[in-house]
């Protein structure tokens, strides 16, 4: 698509290739107004590309356009008690960032993450932390897709401290195609397929997958679980079901106080297997299986496993989360603010 670079904004493609945009615009115009049409056509609009070559915070394509990068400043209601961003800040960035680089490559056609009658919806995200990023820092994040195969596609994430360079996490998500009518995993269109592929990486994952088989629970088993939990209106997407990032609270629910106090939640691999609609009733389960103390890279901490069950008896998702224990510079709040950002003592000190 040609862009006019003087242009103060860019309206971005549709998902489809440009065959199929040019046979669909004619139809579209007939039966949509034109006030209907002027705000769809405003609804995606980015800043113009040297708006965003200047201001690394609208994102901005890289290395050909294979990876999309953008900014975040940690903001005061992203924090967790030790003044870090938490688990849930960093999934939000993730998806954000996923979301934006589908729309500025024109992969994103008439809302979130969703073409036709389909919706992009995650089946399994891994992510490890390294460092939490503090409050006021800023952060870059990266990500790129690799090319669809039967089983759907596969994206990645790198964030790194943008003062430092240092990186902070890592994350791999597979995503699949789920028709928004039926609400059941569908075959990934052709064209669609071959207009992705122009998009992706090469290259082997930047993290070792976790293959290793998640397990049920049951309240029986479990050595700890909360009831009782129920979706909030908040709590749902634009594809009218709870979102992923959601999940993490509910699992937290059903982990020890001790645990929470003085470990850090540092890895966590989980699979969705099942919508969490606005009418579910949900409870949270989760058994140690792990008890190390977590000081060496080869042994990991205390590990549990976890699952979120629906009242009657199906399974929304299984997880398993590993912590660590946490720095003195993150225990007690012993942080100072130099220069509008927060800084541990320790770090100070040294």
């Amino acid at each position: 698509m040609a862009v006019n670079l003087t242009s103060p904004t860019v309206t971005l493609p549709s998902i489809f290739s440009s065959t199929h945009a040019s046979a669909s615009s004619g139809w579209w115009m007939r039966t949509c107004n034109r006030s209907k049409f002027a705000a769809a056509k405003s609804k995606w609009r980015l800043p113009c590309r040297k708006m965003r070559q200047c201001d690394p915070f609208y994102g901005r394509l890289m290395q050909g356009g294979l990876v999309f990068r953008e900014s975040f400043t940690i903001r005061s209601y992203e924090l967790g008690t030790d003044c870090r961003a938490t688990m849930e800040a960093l999934m939000n960035y993730l998806q954000e960032t996923a979301l934006n680089h589908c729309r500025s490559i024109g992969l994103l056609a008439d809302g979130f993450g969703s073409t036709r009658d389909l919706a992009c919806v995650a089946t399994k995200l891994q992510i490890v932390v390294d460092n939490y990023p503090l409050w006021n820092s800023i952060v870059e994040v990266d990500t790129w897709m690799f090319a669809p195969d039967r089983n759907g596609m596969r994206r990645e994430w790198l964030i790194r401290d943008l003062e430092t360079g240092k990186t902070m996490v890592k994350a791999v998500s597979m995503l699949v195609m789920m028709n928004k009518e039926t609400r059941r995993i569908s075959k990934l269109p052709e064209e669609i397929r071959l207009e992705i592929e122009g998009h992706t990486m090469n290259q082997g994952p930047i993290i070792v997958i976790d293959s290793t088989k998640l397990q049920p629970l049951n309240t029986k088993t479990a050595h700890y679980f909360q009831t009782g939990f129920a979706p909030r209106w908040s709590d749902l997407d634009v594809n009218n079901h709870v979102n992923g990032v959601k999940y993490i609270s509910w699992i937290l629910e059903a982990i020890p106080q001790s645990i929470l106090e003085n470990h850090e939640f540092h890895a966590m691999t989980i699979e969705y297997r099942r919508e969490c609609r606005r009418d579910s009733l949900l409870q949270s389960l989760s058994t140690r299986v792990r008890d190390g103390p977590g000081h060496t890279a080869e042994d990991e901490g205390i590990e549990f496993d976890h699952l979120l069950l629906l009242k009657n008896g199906l399974e929304i998702a299984r997880a398993r989360t590993k912590w660590r224990p946490r720095c003195s510079a993150a225990t007690g709040n012993s942080f100072q603010f130099l220069g509008g950002k927060a800084q541990s003592r320790d770090q100070d000190q040294a």
